[in-house]
């Protein structure tokens, strides 16, 4: 029995999981089928010079149905979680205003979360925190930086890799300004009026999930990623701006600029890319309350039997229905 709170608010449909399993067709075709609006809950897809190597939804794609929050942001300018939630809050307004379905769409864990549970309280940082927290990161490494956090913060330093510097430096700099830890602001988050959701989580197999990952660098190059690469190594931008640190992009670059070759990059990109969907397919399933689980690769099932009528039962019920 779902035991999650019945507010009766504009409803959504969410389509999470993990890169390359097929989220996105799924979410295309159930937009189609119930007069949606996509839209956009991945972190990398907001930035309008990723077109190719964040898989952006093309023409095609759009011709089929409304999509928002795509590319509306430079890659120049971070989009931090409260960015997106404001804007997503406005599409989901904007789509029940034409009387169409959101359906939102992505592999962003937090972002998800923060749609339907609301933000931690944590109050604004000035910058001279996170610039300390990058510097010390710097020195010391991942590892140790880290272990340093583990000492005032073990709940999210628990969470994190070493490697996972952008959280690791938000901790630091948390701790830093307000005295406290990000783990005891994350547990006062508040629910500020989420919508009320149904939840699909497309969880492939993992042999399944690793072999669409396989082939997603090839099919990237081919669709002009090199070429989108170059022009984004031409713009001289900070190696440490979240949306460089899209998956392929940092390994066409260290090709473009004579450390890797092709093959290399490409084998690179590949291992990271499977280390990136086991990484979201662990959030999901211990993070994220699934109404529907679909196990199998989109492309070879289409929409689950069954799902479109569970859909239809939610819009139309208590649930699902907006307020007054």
């Amino acid at each position: 029995m779902d035991s999650r709170p019945q507010r009766h608010r504009l409803p959504v449909i969410a389509v999470a999981g993990p890169t390359a399993g097929g989220k996105s067709e799924l979410a295309l075709r159930l937009a189609e089928t119930l007069g949606g609006t996509v839209i956009n809950s991945d972190s990398m897809q907001v930035y309008q010079e990723l077109r190719i190597l964040t898989s952006r939804p093309g023409r095609r794609q759009i011709a089929r149905a409304p999509h928002r929050l795509y590319g509306f942001r430079s890659i120049a300018r971070p989009c931090s979680v409260g960015d997106w939630l404001d804007r997503a809050r406005a599409e989901v307004a904007a789509a029940h205003a034409r009387g169409s379905v959101p359906v939102i769409c992505g592999g962003t864990g937090l972002y998800l979360r923060a749609l339907l549970e609301g933000l931690a309280p944590i109050p604004d940082i000035p910058g001279r925190f996170r610039r300390a927290a990058q510097a010390r990161l710097a020195a010391i490494g991942g590892l140790a930086f880290r272990r340093e956090l583990a000492d005032r913060d073990p709940e999210t330093a628990a969470r994190l890799t070493n490697g996972d510097t952008q959280r690791l430096v938000r901790a630091r700099e948390v701790l830093e300004a307000t005295g406290r830890p990000l783990a005891d602001w994350q547990r006062e988050q508040r629910t500020t009026g989420g919508p009320d959701a149904f939840v699909v989580l497309v969880l492939p197999p993992r042999e399944a999930t690793y072999a669409a990952c396989d082939a997603r660098f090839d099919a990237m190059l081919e669709r002009g990623a090199l070429e989108e690469a170059r022009a984004l190594a031409g713009l001289g931008l900070d190696p440490s701006l979240p949306g460089m640190k899209a998956i392929g992009l940092p390994e066409l670059l260290a090709h473009l600029a004579g450390h890797l070759t092709l093959e290399q990059a490409g084998e690179s990109a590949r291992r990271h890319t499977k280390r990136y969907a086991k990484r979201q397919a662990t959030w999901f399933r211990h993070q994220l309350h699934a109404d529907r689980v679909v196990p199998g690769m989109i492309g070879d099932v289409g929409v689950p039997a069954g799902l479109l009528d569970e859909l239809r039962r939610f819009l139309s019920s208590p649930r699902g229905r907006p307020s007054c």
